[in-house]
C-alpha cells in the first residue's frame, strides 16, 4: 500500500524522469541549419514539436500554421463533464506556448502540395518548406449524425464530451439532472479510429457512479452501444471492462453504430448488421465519427489502401515518416498508425519524429523508434481509475511495475489523472517531457 505522501513523491519523481533523456542530448550542441520547417497544427503534438525543434536547431526557420487562437487541454474534458473542473480549466492561448523563435501563422491550411513542397493557407498565402510536420489533429464529423447539432448539447438530455470545454460543461448539467431524475442513459462510440478510445467508457462509469452516490441508481438504467464485438481494442483490457460492466449491471449491445438522433423524442438510431435499430434515452453522450481534416483527406498524403474513409496521414509506424515523401513526418491524432491517438502517445512520438528529421538534416540516420505506446487513465468511479498502458502488440507496458497495477481500480491512478497529468502535459508542450 502507498499512502498519499508517498504517491506525491512518486508523482514528482515520475515528472522529473519525464523531463530527462528525451531531447537529443542535454549537453549536445544545437544543429546548425537553414532548413525551413512547417508544422501544421498547434495542438499538443505541433506545439511540442515546435518547442523541441527550436531547442535543438540553430538557424532553422520554424513556422507553425494553425487558425485556432485557443489551446485546449483535451484530457480535461471528461473532468469538466463530470462537474469536477470548470470549463476554463482546459483553455489557454495558443501563442502562450510557443517560443519567440517560432513564427505562428494564425490561419488554417487549405492545401498541401508535397511535390512543390508548399502549403497554402485559407487566405491564399503560399508557404514553402524543406520539411513538413503534420500535426493537424482530427475532425469531429458531427454532420455524419443525422438530426444532431451542437446547439442541442445540454438540452433534452443530450451531451457531447468531445465537443469542447463549454459543451463539456453543458454535458455535466445534463448528466447531473439525469442522475437526479433517473431514466435511461445511453452511451456510444463511433466505428472510426478515435482519440482516447477509453473516454466513452470512463464517462459511462462516471455517470453510473454519480447515480450511486446520489442514491438514485435504482432509477437509472445504463445502456452501452458498442460499435464492434468488443469494448476495448486490447483483449485483456476488454475482458476487464466487460466484467466491470456486468458487475455494475450495464446493458450492452454490440455492433451498433450511431447514425441519427431525435432529441425531442429521445431516440437514437443505429446501423447494425440486421438493419437500423432504435434505442431510447433520457441522457446520451454523443460521439461522432472522427476523420482526418479535409486538407489531409484532399491531399495525396493519406493512406490509399487502409482507413480510406478516414484519411489518416500515411506513415511508417515506427519512424512516423511518410512512405513516399521522406521530408514529411506526422505526429498526434492525424498519424495513420495502428495506435496512438492520445496525449501520452504524443509525448513519445514527437521525440522519435524529431530525431529522424534532425538526423536527415545532418545527413545521418537515427534508430529512434515509436513502439505504439498509448496510455489511458481509465476512470471507473470518482476517485478510482485503472492506468492502462499498451503498445502496438497489445502488450501492457506499465510505467510503474510493482507499484501501480494496470488493471486494478486505484486512487493512485485517479490522482495521476486528476493531479499529475496536466503538469506533465504542460511540460510536454514546452518540449520538456
Amino acid at each position: 500500500m502507498i499512502n498519499r505522501r508517498k504517491f506525491l513523491g512518486l508523482s514528482a519523481g515520475a515528472t522529473a524522469l519525464s523531463l530527462s533523456g528525451l531531447s537529443l542530448s542535454a549537453n549536445a550542441e544545437r544543429v546548425k541549419t537553414s532548413a525551413r520547417i512547417i508544422i501544421l497544427g498547434a495542438g499538443a503534438a505541433g506545439t511540442a514539436m515546435a518547442n523541441r525543434l527550436n531547442e535543438n536547431l540553430d538557424g532553422a526557420k520554424i513556422i507553425i500554421i494553425d487558425g485556432r487562437k485557443q489551446h485546449f487541454y483535451q484530457p480535461g474534458f471528461t473532468l469538466i463533464a463530470a462537474g469536477l473542473k470548470p470549463a476554463d480549466y482546459s483553455v489557454s492561448q495558443t501563442a502562450d506556448w510557443l517560443p519567440s523563435g517560432v513564427e505562428l501563422i494564425q490561419e488554417a491550411a487549405a492545401e498541401i502540395d508535397p511535390d512543390a513542397k508548399s502549403v497554402t493557407t485559407t487566405s491564399g498565402q503560399q508557404v514553402s518548406y524543406d520539411y513538413l510536420v503534420i500535426a493537424t489533429g482530427l475532425k469531429l464529423d458531427w454532420a455524419s449524425i443525422e438530426g444532431f447539432d451542437l446547439s442541442q448539447v445540454g438540452k433534452n438530455g443530450v451531451g457531447a464530451v468531445y465537443a469542447g470545454p463549454e459543451h463539456a460543461a453543458n454535458t455535466w448539467k445534463a448528466m447531473d439532472k439525469f442522475t437526479d431524475e433517473g431514466g435511461v442513459g445511453l452511451f456510444t462510440r463511433p466505428a472510426t479510429e478515435m482519440k482516447c478510445a477509453g473516454a466513452p467508457l470512463k464517462y459511462t462509469f462516471m455517470t453510473d457512479d454519480y447515480a450511486r452516490k446520489k442514491g438514485t441508481r435504482g432509477k437509472v438504467k445504463i445502456h452501452y452501444a458498442a460499435h464492434s464485438k468488443s469494448l476495448f481494442s486490447v483483449p485483456i483490457v476488454n475482458e476487464k471492462v466487460r466484467m466491470l460492466f456486468e458487475e455494475r449491471e450495464f446493458d450492452t449491445v454490440h455492433n451498433h453504430v450511431m447514425k441519427a438522433i431525435d432529441p425531442g423524442k429521445g431516440i437514437a438510431t443505429f446501423a447494425t448488421p440486421n438493419g437500423d435499430a432504435e434505442m431510447e434515452f433520457d441522457f446520451i453522450n454523443v460521439i461522432p465519427p472522427m476523420r482526418a481534416p479535409d486538407v489531409i483527406r484532399n491531399s495525396p498524403l493519406a493512406w490509399s489502401d487502409k482507413w480510406m474513409d478516414q484519411g489518416w496521414v500515411a506513415a511508417d509506424k515506427h519512424t512516423l515518416r511518410h512512405p513516399v515523401y521522406s521530408e514529411i513526418f506526422t505526429v498526434g491524432d492525424s498519424a495513420g498508425v495502428p495506435k496512438g491517438k492520445t496525449a501520452a502517445s504524443v509525448k513519445w512520438q514527437v521525440p522519435v519524429a524529431m530525431a529522424h528529421l534532425i538526423a536527415d538534416i545532418e545527413g545521418k540516420e537515427s534508430d529512434a523508434s515509436y513502439n505504439g505506446y498509448t496510455s489511458c487513465p481509465l476512470i471507473t468511479r470518482i476517485g478510482r481509475a485503472m492506468l492502462v498502458e499498451f503498445d502496438y502488440k497489445n502488450n501492457l507496458t506499465p510505467s510503474f511495475p510493482g507499484v501501480i497495477a494496470p488493471l486494478e481500480e486505484l486512487w493512485i491512478s485517479w490522482l495521476m489523472k486528476e493531479v499529475a497529468l496536466k503538469a506533465t502535459y504542460n511540460a510536454m508542450l514546452r518540449g520538456k517531457a
